[in-house]
Formats: structure tokens, C-alpha cells, sequence
């Protein structure tokens, strides 16, 4: 009597609902920060009445915003032309996992600058308990706090978050690179938001929004890809 072979693994629809479960999760996590309040009390470890001291600090600024930038952008570059002429790693993808990486991680940047456009929030360091001139509302009601607005969610931490798209496009074929996507994408996008925290430029609520906005859209466009799968050409 033969014996069934055993799976070597989680088949890729228990992995997705597996991955929808840690992001439900996620999102109660995330309700909870803002229902908590909590921002006021982070932000206040690197900021005062008087401002943040660190605002326009070198590392902060020239590094870990402008340099991180254009890092991030060169990046989503490189995953665009690699689509159609791969290297490295890339090559081991079929075509159609290379284009769902590029598109992922394109399309999860412009959620965020999409709902940034439409916000009115102000950033921290134009608050009044910061030394601004603008009332603190909660980003969720979408009433002017007379400040510039367009502070929510986190545009910046995107700049790393965004790739978690590569732990989605690899997981099938190798799953410890995803595993490196996931981890570098994770801990790039937690590095740049708190930066702009020290700044003042966004509340820990903003990049924990970014880090979930991102996850969920390259999670919906991995079911839409298995949905619509095409052949590959």
C-alpha cells in the first residue's frame, strides 16, 4: 500500500489566508495605538514646546531622508527594468512574479501619496504642544487643525515599506529570499519612520498606518495576480 507523500509545506491559499489573519491583526494592533492615544507620549521623548532639537540634524535629514529617497527610488528602477531584463535574484522568477514585484511596490508607494494628498493633517512639528500653530485632531476626522495638512500617513517610511512586495513575489520560489525581502523591507520602513519621528515630521501612528497600508495592498494584489494569472510570455 503506497503512503501519501507529505506536503512540504503550506499550500500558497493557506498561506494567504494565513497572511490575512497576521494582517487583521495587525490592523487591531494599529486601532489600538490610535485609540490609546499614544503618540502624544512617544513623541514627547524628542520633542518639546520649544520644537524637536533634532529636526534638521544631518543624519537625519541628508541620510535617512534625501538619501534613503533616492535609494528607494533607484530600487523600484532596478525592479522595473528587471521585469523584462533580470539579474541576480530576479532571475530565478517567472516573468509574470517580476512584474507583480515592480507593480507591487509602485502601487503601494502611490496608496500612500494618495491618501497623504487627501489628508489634513498636520505634522507634529506644527502642532502647538510642539511650538506650531496648529491644533492637534485626530487624523481620522478630517477637519482642519490650521496647519499645512498632508502629514498622514507616513510618505517617507513608505521608502522601505513598500518592498515588502518582494516577500510576496518570492515566497512560492524561495522562501528564504522572501523571508530577507520581508525582514529588510520591515525593519527599513521602522528605521525611516522613526527618523522623521526624531523630527518631528510624522507620530509613530503614521508610519504603523504606512507599514499596514503597504502590506495590505501587496497582499491584495498577490490574491489578484493568483486570480488572474496569465500565461507566461
Amino acid at each position: 500500500m503506497s503512503v501519501p507523500a507529505l506536503s512540504a509545506g503550506p499550500t500558497p491559499a493557506v498561506r494567504r489566508v494565513g497572511a490575512g489573519t497576521v494582517l487583521v491583526a495587525c490592523l487591531a494592533l494599529v486601532i489600538g495605538w490610535d485609540v490609546l492615544g499614544l503618540d502624544f507620549a512617544v513623541a514627547q521623548w524628542s520633542g518639546d514646546e520649544s520644537g524637536f532639537p533634532l529636526r534638521h540634524h544631518w543624519l537625519l535629514t541628508t541620510v535617512l531622508h534625501d538619501g534613503a529617497r533616492w535609494l528607494s527610488w533607484a530600487l523600484a528602477l532596478l525592479l522595473c527594468v528587471g521585469a523584462w531584463r533580470p539579474a541576480g535574484p530576479l532571475a530565478r522568477l517567472p516573468v509574470a512574479q517580476r512584474l507583480q514585484l515592480a507593480v507591487s511596490t509602485l502601487v503601494a508607494a502611490a496608496a500612500v501619496s494618495l491618501l497623504k494628498g487627501f489628508s489634513v493633517t498636520s505634522c507634529p512639528w506644527d502642532l502647538q504642544q510642539f511650538g506650531g500653530v496648529a491644533q492637534y485632531v485626530s487624523h481620522w476626522s478630517q477637519l482642519a487643525d490650521g496647519g499645512a495638512g498632508h502629514c498622514f500617513p507616513a510618505g517617507h517610511a513608505s521608502s522601505g515599506f513598500v518592498f515588502v512586495a518582494g516577500w510576496f513575489a518570492f515566497r512560492d520560489n524561495d522562501r528564504s529570499h522572501a523571508a530577507t525581502w520581508l525582514a529588510g523591507s520591515l525593519a527599513a520602513g521602522t528605521l525611516l519612520g522613526i527618523a522623521q519621528q526624531l523630527r518631528g515630521a510624522h507620530f509613530m501612528s503614521h508610519t504603523l498606518w504606512t507599514a499596514w497600508i503597504c502590506c495590505a495592498t501587496c497582499w491584495a494584489l498577490d490574491g489578484l495576480h493568483r486570480k488572474f494569472a496569465v500565461s507566461e510570455f
